[in-house]
């Protein structure tokens, strides 16, 4: 693009027109070690998988291992692509992470896609990541973040600066299925990506580790499971292949892998190194009950292959971090779910040393996997409306989501039952409706500092995420509540009224009635209830009242519902989360 200021640190040809920018940031490696910089090449795959689920080509006969075959794309194909590296091994250091920044916004990007987090969230003003993407904004750049992967515990979010998509993980409805079949004649369907054409149907013995079911490095020394289905158990700081390692490594047939109770009903399909499948805390339950009901418990795996139609998708990985957004509670997080959990996209080496291929993909879950999706849709929509702001853009995602799953039930966590708005946020991404939204909810940069200060964060604090002088005393702060979010979280002792803008984005003549949802133990009132329009671009306002009832909820509790605004054509909808003080 004319516009392009950016440069390709890779060797000769490496660059072209749809990579057009690569460079390395190892400042803080190098003036720590004096070490010389490192090209920006990928050493584990996690930076190749992220691009091209945000921008990759369409590419036919895509697979892994043989099983969802099809022809793969990112959500933006025929955007250009620039990569940034600042992680090194493990090391992702944080003035890595704002030089990168810095300089995506000079290249001049339009989108900023980042698949990296902190392990708990800083006040912004010490987040590497907030303040660089504050810089973003300042110059109509958007920007997406992982919400993180340690849920499913409650404030476990990160990147939930409100100038930032917020995006925690999804399913989808493809399942790459491994049975396990019991000599009792009952069957668990579970899931793996290595699915061997070879394995035994016969039922072989089935065992269980016992103290060792976590099947660490070396734990599996002690019992005979030569030739044996052996059961492990999830967790324990052991990844998921390793535990199959260990299996393989003492002469085990194959692994089932049973989830532990947090991680619920959410599995992962994985490029296993033995026949293996991961099953629910459920089926894990049922399937030890089965091994102490026998003296020799058998067992086999049968696999299936790729299958489309979970009618429970879209539902909320276990991992996906969930709100409330410790920095910030007044603001909703998560904004958006996309799909996060084993998603095919591009790997820089082959899977299996045997086959040496150009065309490698692998299967990886993460919100590192569903952030990219939400970047790749922010560019077609940057695209179709180059007038929009990033919050303009991050309203359309927001209030045009799904709240239902296939089965237009709402969307469910990994304990099967309805997920909460600190799982979901505004709820799953539609991007073909986010694309004509209706009415959006803008914010100016500028209209985050009145909020900033409104934090109690001091002047220099507030300049730190600013790039300028502020001072607060002569701005008028506003709560939380009162940044023009699509979203409302409140706190309820006494009444609360907050003030919202919504700009016309959709017909020229039109108008909508408020139809409200309000949370259990709450009234909700919206004034005006009807907004009317007559051209394009036009801002209406308007004020939703928050009272708790009388006979409401406890003290420390959360309810939620929704404010949709409804015309012939449109619905325009903010999730409510109230808490009761």
């Amino acid at each position: 693009p004319a516009k392009w200021k950016g440069r390709c640190e890779l060797n000769g040809t490496a660059c072209n027109n749809k990579l057009i920018g690569a460079r390395s940031f190892n400042n803080a490696a190098m003036s720590r070690k004096g070490q010389k910089g490192e090209a920006p090449i990928d050493e584990d795959g996690h930076g190749t998988h992220t691009a091209s689920t945000a921008a990759g080509a369409f590419v036919d006969d895509a697979e892994v291992l043989g099983n969802a075959k099809g022809t793969a794309a990112g959500m933006a194909p025929h955007a250009h692509l620039a990569i940034y590296k600042v992680c090194f091994g493990e090391d992702c250091p944080e003035s890595d992470i704002l030089a990168a920044l810095d300089a995506a916004v000079e290249d001049g990007v339009d989108v900023i896609s980042i698949s990296l987090g902190l392990n708990e969230p800083p006040p912004f003003f010490n987040d590497s990541t907030a303040i660089g993407a504050f810089a973003a904004i300042q110059k109509g750049i958007f920007v997406s973040c992982s919400a993180g992967n340690f849920g499913p515990s409650d404030g476990s979010l990160v990147n939930g600066a409100p100038w930032i998509l917020t995006v925690g993980a999804s399913t989808i409805d493809r399942s790459i299925v491994a049975t396990t079949v019991l000599g009792n004649g009952e069957e668990f369907e579970g899931e793996s990506v290595f699915q061997p054409s070879d394995f035994s149907r016969t039922l072989l013995l089935l065992a269980f580790a016992g103290t060792n079911a976590l099947c660490g490095n070396g734990s599996l020394n002690d019992i005979d499971f030569k030739g044996k289905v052996v059961l492990c158990e999830r967790g324990g700081g052991i990844g998921r292949i390793a535990k199959g390692q260990e299996v393989k490594r003492v002469g085990g047939a194959a692994m089932i892998l049973m989830n532990d109770e947090i991680n619920g009903f959410s599995l992962s399909a994985d490029v296993h190194t033995l026949p293996a499948t991961h099953v629910s805390y459920a089926a894990g339950l049922k399937i030890k009950a089965y091994i102490n009901s026998t003296l020799a418990p058998t067992a086999t795996i049968s696999f299936k292959g790729t299958i489309i139609g979970n009618s429970l998708s879209p539902a909320v990985a276990s991992f996906s971090s969930r709100g409330p957004n410790l920095p910030s509670p007044g603001i909703l997080k998560p904004d958006i779910i996309g799909p996060g959990v084993n998603i095919l996209a591009a790997w820089p080496f082959p899977l299996d040393n045997s086959t040496i291929s150009n065309l490698n993909f692998n299967i990886m879950s993460g919100t590192s996997m569903s952030c990219p999706h939400l970047s790749g849709i922010a560019a077609l929509l940057k695209s179709s409306h180059p007038d929009w702001s990033p919050a303009a853009i991050k309203s359309a995602i927001m209030t045009s989501a799904d709240t239902l799953n296939l089965e237009n039930k709402p969307i469910v966590d990994e304990t099967l039952q309805p997920a909460n708005i600190f799982a979901t946020g505004s709820g799953h991404v539609n991007p073909s409706r986010a694309d004509d939204p209706g009415l959006v909810y803008d914010i100016q940069p500028d209209d985050y500092i009145p909020y900033l200060c409104g934090l109690g964060y001091s002047d220099r604090e507030v300049g730190i995420i600013a790039h300028r002088t502020i001072n607060c005393a002569e701005r008028s702060s506003i709560t939380e509540g009162d940044l023009n979010y699509p979203s409302f979280s409140v706190v309820l002792g006494s009444s609360e009224t907050l003030t919202r803008t919504v700009t016309n984005v959709g017909e020229a003549d039109s108008s909508y009635v408020a139809v409200v949802t309000a949370p259990k133990g709450v009234d909700v009132k919206v004034q005006p209830e009807k907004l009317y329009f007559s051209k394009a671009n036009q801002k209406e306002t308007y004020s939703v009242t928050f009272n708790r009832l009388e006979n409401g909820n406890k003290t420390g509790e959360f309810a939620q519902g929704s404010l949709k605004w409804v015309s012939a054509k449109y619905t325009v909808t903010s999730p409510i989360l109230a808490k009761f003080a």
